[in-house]
């Protein structure tokens, strides 16, 4: 029950995220965005300093969206978005000012990552 819960929440809370900054989001956002906010809870569990929690977060952030691109984007073809205009975006998918604010996410993403954890323990 767990698992699927903060799957659930950070699929509401990525697809929230994209309506705020974009003014929409696609359903495979939500996919997504519950496989990185699991990620980040499971990192959240760790004994790793915080600071190491936030990088490691931004970076899985970074990774599940690329992969998500490639698939979505670049094999299917569906356009859901495009950082090719950005600076050093890696194949139009992702980019380090994106990931730049995935960081910036994760410091409170992590501390709501260890309250839900205190909520089921």
């Amino acid at each position: 029950m767990e698992i699927l819960s903060v799957f659930f929440l950070g699929a509401g809370l990525y697809g929230l995220i994209e309506i705020l900054w974009r003014g929409h989001t696609h359903w495979t956002m939500l996919i997504c965005g519950g496989a990185c906010f699991l990620l980040m809870y499971l990192l959240s569990l760790t004994r790793l300093p915080l600071v190491y929690k936030w990088c490691l977060s931004a970076l899985s952030v970074t990774a599940v969206e690329f992969m998500t691109g490639c698939l979505v984007n670049i094999i299917l073809g569906w356009q859901v978005w495009d950082y090719s205009g950005n600076a050093f975006n890696i194949l139009g998918q992702v980019c380090p000012l994106y990931s730049l604010f995935w960081l910036i996410l994760s410091i409170p993403g992590i501390a709501l990552c260890h309250y839900i954890h205190g909520l089921f323990t």
